[in-house]
């Protein structure tokens, strides 16, 4: 079986599958037309696209206004403005409203690096759509739950907490390898960090300490609360998109000038610095798990790397080929993947449902050695590119097409460069993967280690000479 698995496919086998070439695919990016405007200080970005008589509305607030230590709360924002109520109705009633008036409302963060800012992205976003003939109705949902919230609810938010924190206790073994992954970044990126503090490990055990406090000391909570919603709606930093068609947008922006009129304004905006806290080079998330989510990073951009189309061929690559015959085929996990954020330098591997600990960490410390030494033929390298060409035109439907032109502009990501990393990509020859992976072997000398396991595996792994800083028992 090891002969077997550690056999390569026959060129007869690999010749079977059918292949596009390089000259199929399209030389061009997809460019998506965007307007931009300002309406009472908020900046407003348009997409003229055909929609079907349906606005799609994004609302972006500002994260930086808010103080270090309220960043955790951003994750119950969109669940205590939509599920609460408001001054004028139960939060039975508003989600009937909303049901009934709209195609749905709901809170997303953007949490991203951004490649000429050591801050990044971080927004939150308040994301609906409606018909274009209930466009004042969904306003006025918006108005009441940004302005009029009721938060002094102790019982419904106390609930709100618990199904936070129950959501995410159980999907912290069935999605250990996020957990991994999350972790790992958060050391490396303004951005990164706070996703941790939102939605990874440090989560967790926020809610838990917020449940007691909200026993012990609601008043605090709820003007808590109170403040964030003040310190976001800053109409000066609020960015919009609005995805619909030419037609129907002059009345859109009409009943926007009433919504945002009535937007405060306070004028004193003052971007917070924070202090993101550090976490262990190498540490053990400690769970019962009869299996184990193993992870390692690094810091490409450290290393003096400057972001290249090929990077997305490669990465791509090793997931289907090295880390898939490496850590799924032999080693025995069910998935073995790799990420690189094009945005911070990033470099993340990560073992899902995975027997080895140590074993896989070892096959991510060969991969640099692996890319150097790779003799790709020309059919498998456009299979490569192909690949990757697909992710970057993956299929949108108009709202994703706006929202997703709106995130490049956030990032200050230009179709200029896009249509550079598309040349890169289309370009990419075997010596790219030979330069990446002589980089992947210097930037791993400076590696992190996060592997989400039980007491025992880790107890077996440190016996056997892993070293590992920290142990942080999450279950």
């Amino acid at each position: 079986l090891m002969a077997m698995q550690a056999a390569p496919d026959s060129p007869e086998d690999i010749a079977k599958l059918p292949l596009l070439h390089r000259d199929d695919l399209d030389k061009k990016i997809r460019l998506v037309d965007r307007g931009k405007s300002g309406l009472h200080d908020a900046t407003i970005l348009t997409h003229d696209l055909f929609t079907n008589g349906i606005l799609y509305l994004d609302i972006s607030f500002e994260l930086h206004g808010l103080d270090e230590a309220d960043i955790p709360y951003v994750a119950l924002l969109g669940s205590a403005l939509l599920e609460m109520g408001t001054q004028k109705e139960d939060y039975v009633s508003l989600s009937q409203r909303i049901a009934r008036k709209t195609g749905g409302i709901y809170a997303s963060p953007l949490l991203s690096a951004r490649g000429d800012s050591d801050t990044g992205v971080t927004r939150l976003f308040l994301r609906s759509k409606c018909m274009f003939d209930q466009t004042t109705e969904l306003l006025d949902i918006l108005h009441d739950v940004l302005l009029l919230p009721n938060f002094d609810d102790k019982e419904r938010f106390k609930q709100i907490v618990l199904e936070h924190k129950a959501d995410m206790e159980t999907s912290i073994v069935p999605r250990g390898h996020s957990a991994v992954m999350t972790r790992l970044k958060a050391q490396y990126n303004e951005a990164h960090w706070i996703a941790e503090q939102l939605g990874g490990v440090s989560a967790i055990f926020f809610l838990r300490q917020l449940a007691k406090d909200i026993e012990t000391d609601w008043p605090a909570v709820f003007q808590r609360l109170e403040k964030i919603r003040g310190n976001l709606l800053n109409r000066d930093h609020i960015i919009m998109n609005v995805t619909a068609d030419a037609a129907a947008q002059p009345a859109v922006f009409q009943a926007l000038e009433t919504f945002i009129e009535k937007l405060p304004n306070p004028g004193n905006f003052v971007s917070k610095d924070w202090k993101t806290g550090a976490f262990a080079n190498s540490e053990a998330l400690i769970a019962p798990t009869m299996v184990n989510y193993v992870g390692r990073s690094a810091n490409l951009f450290d290393t003096g790397y400057k972001m290249h189309g090929s990077a997305l061929v490669i990465t791509r690559y090793l997931q289907t080929a090295w880390l898939w015959e490496k850590i799924r085929v032999q080693g025995g996990a069910y998935g073995g993947m790799c990420s690189f954020d094009r945005y911070s330098g990033v470099f993340a591997f990560a073992s899902y449902r995975d027997p080895n600990l140590a074993a896989s960490l070892d096959v991510y410390d060969q991969t640099g050695a692996y890319l150097r030494n790779l003799q790709l033929d020309e059919d498998e390298l456009t299979r490569s590119i192909i690949g990757a060409i697909g992710q970057l035109d993956s299929y949108q439907l108009p709202d994703a097409k706006g929202f997703s032109d709106t995130v490049r502009y956030l990032l200050n990501f230009t179709d200029e460069e896009r249509q550079q990393i598309r040349d890169e990509v289309l370009g990419t020859t075997q010596k790219d993967f030979a330069a990446f992976g002589e980089v992947l072997d210097t930037a791993m000398k400076q590696s992190a280690t996060a592997v989400l396991c039980s007491p025992d595996a880790i107890t077996a792994a440190e016996k056997a000479g892993l070293k590992i800083d920290k142990q942080t028992k999450v279950l």
